[in-house]
C-alpha cells in the first residue's frame, strides 16, 4: 500500500470542508491525471525524493494502476486520495479475491485527515462490488500508525510475520522481476469474516503493488 502519512491523528480537521467523490479510471480526463501527479509528488515528496519519482510528467500512479478512486476535494483542490484494484492474490494454494488499497495520500497541509475517513467513504463501494476482503500492506515502520488509525477503530486487522512477492512495475536488466518484502499486511472484512481469511505466510501478488 503505497501511503503517505499525515502527522496527525484521526479527527478530520476544522480548517477544510472535505467532499469526497468516487471515480472509475475511464472517467478521468488527462487534466486529472495532471493535477492527481502534481497532488502526489507533493504528498510523497517529503517522505524521499524517490518516492516521488513514479508521478512525474502526468503519471498519476505508483505501480499497479488503480481501476477506481476515491479522491478528496476542498477549496484549494485535491486534499486526500485512495485508490482500489481488484485482483486476486495466492495465498498457499488458495487464490483469493480482494480489492487492493493503496496509493493513499493526504495534502501535506492538512492536519487528522486519516485514512479512516477515505475507508469509510470506500466501504459502501467494496460492498457494491461484492468483495470479500480489502487488502492492503505497509512498512513495518508503520504498524502503531495505522494501528491507530484503522486497527483499533475495528476497520481492519493488521497481521505481521508475512511476506508478500510481488513483481516490479518494470523490468530492469540488473534486477530480478520479483522482490519478497517482510510487510505488514491489512485485511478490511467486508463480505466475508476476518476468520475466513486463508492462513499462510506467503502471499503471492503476481503483479505491482497498488
Amino acid at each position: 500500500m503505497n501511503i503517505a502519512v499525515s502527522r496527525t491523528a484521526e479527527a478530520p480537521s476544522t480548517r477544510t470542508q472535505v467532499q469526497w467523490s468516487r471515480r472509475w479510471e475511464n472517467e478521468l480526463r488527462l487534466t486529472d491525471h495532471a493535477e492527481l501527479a502534481e497532488f502526489f509528488r507533493k504528498s510523497y515528496g517529503p517522505t524521499g525524493a524517490f518516492n516521488a519519482q513514479p508521478f512525474e510528467g502526468n503519471r498519476s500512479w505508483a505501480g499497479a494502476r488503480p481501476e477506481l478512486r476515491v479522491i478528496g476535494y476542498d477549496a484549494r483542490g485535491i486534499a486526500a486520495h485512495l485508490g482500489l484494484l481488484r485482483r486476486f492474490i495466492k495465498i498457499g494454494r488458495v487464490d483469493l479475491l480482494v480489492a487492493e488499497l493503496g496509493l493513499y495520500a493526504v495534502r501535506p497541509d492538512l492536519e487528522g485527515l486519516g485514512i479512516s475517513h477515505a475507508m469509510r467513504v470506500m466501504y459502501p463501494t467494496l460492498q457494491e462490488l461484492g468483495i470479500p476482503f480489502g487488502f492492503g500492506t505497509v512498512r513495518p515502520a508503520l504498524e502503531k500508525h495505522m494501528t491507530r488509525l484503522v486497527g483499533r477503530q475495528g476497520l481492519a486487522t493488521l497481521m505481521s510475520g508475512i511476506r508478500v512477492r510481488s513483481t516490479h512495475p518494470d523490468v530492469y536488466p540488473n534486477l530480478s522481476p520479483t522482490r519478497i518484502e517482510d510487510v505488514i499486511v491489512v485485511v478490511f472484512p467486508v463480505g466475508r469474516s476476518i476468520g475466513e481469511w486463508p492462513a499462510g505466510t506467503v502471499i503471492d501478488r503476481n503483479g505491482p503493488e497498488l
